[in-house]
């Protein structure tokens, strides 16, 4: 027996979002943060050095490392596409081919939650009420302005920009994990037998999420798969239905077969990792470990994740219906694992998707009222942070006001800003759509469910192109490791090989690709001329190489970041210096 549905919709509240409008929403957030810009640390460059790696004829595909190191995400299938894309695209800046497979994935990202959600929407479950007299939304109209919703709530999401921009694992994991949703919200209507649509994107969602350093999350998001199948098989509206109880039961077998077949090769590939880390297992405050990653899904989930409590309180009573079911198991899965890994923020992402599918349904049963106040908090919200851009940036080119210019000039020593018309015109264009997106939203048009929506998707877009604009030459100052390595590699003979000491995996990338220097690890036995140690990792430089060898020869400083020192030594066979390494200053 079908419980009430609390959504109540009319035909004319369901009308589509223009697909041009929506097209140029998703390029507007999905080419800003790729275009323009240089790796940027940490595991940006850390992964684009490890892809860089691999093209070489010695590389390992089994088992990525740069330098050596092991790559902290035991991934395989982000690292093989970044060195596909090289390979592949020799013509293009390797740190710009390695961003093209990155951009397909967040546009799968976007594609697959819209179909998911879409899918989720044609439930019977998910059905408005229908009205006496007719006129209640068409189910095929209904799901596709559902879809709308869920995909503006996506972009709106403020976790969403600075991850699904990055070059990184965690990225391929979003979209892998986007995909898997997709097919298994759209199960019900496509044969399991068929390889193509679901099927086969369960297939690549599931591997790929195990191949992209998630193969537990894989593994339960499969087995939760399959229960919610059995479930719509046993207790959903298709009960006394031999056809669609059979395709259920091919579902559940496709589910749980891939399922088990991907564990496996998990197992095959020695992919299991212990991860659990539980909040102040570091002797640390418990208390504060919590209150940190309250703030951090506070705040990175917004604002889909007061609609996603709103829509599970409305829709009590369908808690196991498919479209409500589905999307709670992906998004409890997440934020389970970001309350219990190290790289909470990273494992939150993927709870994007399926909280912005929860958000959508939240839609159907909101009151005008709240409607309203998201609007005026959006608008209030998204245009004080686009002035503060515009502000800082008109204080960079002409240093009035001066407060922000100065501000810039002490964050950022050393940087010289630039005038692009590029940037320019485009951040005006976004404004400008902005202004017109305030006054259309604000003005008498009829009713659609995806309205409330609509500002916050364009704000977060809005403020992302700015940055990814205006500020675009400060951030690729401060976040690069760019001046770092161009001064390092001027104090060095860049024909000859260079010895690295405690240098991390983001460090060897950027001495790699912005100071092309050849670097080997340090060895008791000298083999290079130079030697560049951390400065965190000086006081056991001892122990790797014999210091009477060495003569220290500078300190390079990171501009922007105090604590992100390298020294550089000398070897005292091929130049005496002033100075041995036993007598340099402590850091």
């Amino acid at each position: 027996m079908n419980k009430p549905s609390p959504a109540i919709i009319a035909q004319s509240a369901v009308r589509r979002l223009p697909r041009l409008v929506l097209l140029l929403f998703c390029a507007a957030y999905i080419l800003p943060g790729f275009l323009g810009r240089g790796p940027w640390k940490n595991e940006d460059i850390a992964a684009f050095g490890v892809m860089r790696e691999l093209t070489s004829a010695a590389a390992n595909w089994l088992q990525p490392q740069l330098l050596g190191q092991v790559t902290g995400f035991d991934a395989l299938a982000p690292y093989w596409l970044g060195a596909i894309a090289i390979k592949l695209l020799p013509f293009l800046d390797p740190a710009f081919a390695v961003r093209i497979p990155f951009i397909v994935l967040l546009a799968l990202t976007l594609l697959a939650t819209w179909y998911a959600i879409y899918y989720l929407a044609r439930s019977p479950q998910a059905q408005p009420v229908a009205f006496a007299f007719g006129g209640e939304a068409a189910p095929v109209d209904y799901a596709r302005a559902m879809a709308d919703a869920g995909l503006l709530a996506l972009i709106a999401s403020l976790g969403l920009a600075q991850f699904s921009h990055e070059t990184t694992p965690a990225l391929a994991q979003l979209g892998f994990t986007a995909l898997t949703f997709y097919a298994m919200a759209a199960s019900p209507y496509r044969h399991a037998t068929n390889i193509q649509g679901p099927a086969l994107g369960l297939l690549i969602g599931l591997v790929g999420l195990a191949l992209s350093g998630a193969p537990t999350l894989s593994l339960l998001l499969g087995a939760g798969g399959t229960l919610v199948e059995w479930i719509h098989m046993r207790w959903g509206n298709n009960e006394t239905d031999t056809i669609s109880r059979k395709q259920s039961w091919h579902w559940v077998l496709l589910i749980a077969g891939i399922t088990l077949g991907v564990s496996v090769l998990a197992y095959g590939l020695d992919l299991w990792r212990w991860r659990i880390h539980l909040p102040g297992a570091d002797d640390q405050s418990a208390w504060n470990d919590w209150q940190s990653l309250g703030r951090l899904l506070l705040w990175f989930t917004w604002p889909t994740w007061p609609l996603a409590l709103w829509t599970l309180w409305r829709w009590r009573r369908q808690l196991a219906s498919r479209h409500v079911a589905l999307p709670l198991w992906f998004a409890g899965m997440a934020v389970t694992a970001a309350l219990t890994t190290t790289a909470s923020d990273r494992s939150l992402l993927l709870s994007l998707p399926p909280l912005a599918a929860l958000a959508a349904f939240a839609l159907p049963t909101l009151q005008r009222s709240v409607a309203s106040l998201i609007d005026w908090f959006t608008l209030l919200f998204f245009t004080g942070c686009a002035i503060i851009i515009w502000v800082v940036w008109i204080a960079m080119q002409t240093g009035v006001p001066q407060q922000p210019a100065a501000n810039v000039a002490k964050l950022a020593p050393g940087f010289e800003p630039s005038f692009s018309w590029f940037a320019f015109l485009a951040a005006v264009a976004a404004t400008l759509a902005w202004t017109w997106l305030v006054k259309w939203r604000t003005g008498a048009q009829r009713a659609a469910i995806w309205k409330s929506l609509v500002l916050p998707a364009g704000g977060a877009t809005l403020c992302w192109l700015l940055l990814m604009t205006l500020w675009l030459p400060l951030l690729d100052y401060a976040r690069s490791l760019a001046p770092l390595s161009r001064q390092v590699a001027s104090l060095v003979d860049k024909n000859a090989c260079v010895e690295i000491f405690g240098v991390g995996s983001a460090q060897v990338a950027a001495l790699q690709y912005h100071g092309r220097l050849e670097l080997r690890q340090a060895k008791a036995q000298t083999s290079c001329p130079y030697l560049i140690v951390d400065v965190n990792a000086q006081s056991a430089l001892s122990k790797a190489v014999n210091l009477p060898d060495w003569a220290f020869q500078a300190t390079v400083r990171k501009p922007t970041d105090k604590t992100e020192n390298m020294l550089v030594f000398k070897r005292v066979s091929i130049d005496s210096p002033a100075s041995p390494a036993s007598d340099q200053p402590r850091q």
